[in-house]
């Protein structure tokens, strides 16, 4: 498995520390160049992981789906037995 997406994304989270402590204009620029280093090493990681990264946003977005709908539901419930 080639590790070429390493260096990316040390890149990215490097920069993602001097957005984090810098207040200037830097900062922002650092930000951007942090982005961009990180969608670039997704780009470049091998297959296995970029699947198990899939599987994991559906999973986070299913559950987030089902929080929201049972609150909906709650919320249904709620102004139904009001407007009795």
């Amino acid at each position: 498995m080639a590790l070429f997406f390493l260096l990316p994304l040390c890149t990215a989270l490097a920069t993602g520390y001097l957005f984090k402590k810098s207040s200037d204009e830097i900062a922002y620029i650092a930000g951007v160049f942090a982005a961009i280093s990180f969608i670039f090493s997704l780009v470049l990681a091998p297959w296995q992981i970029q699947l198990g990264l899939l599987l994991i946003v559906f999973i986070i977005t299913n559950r987030l789906l089902q929080e929201n709908e049972s609150k909906l539901t709650q919320t249904k419930g709620k102004q139904f037995r009001e407007t009795k």
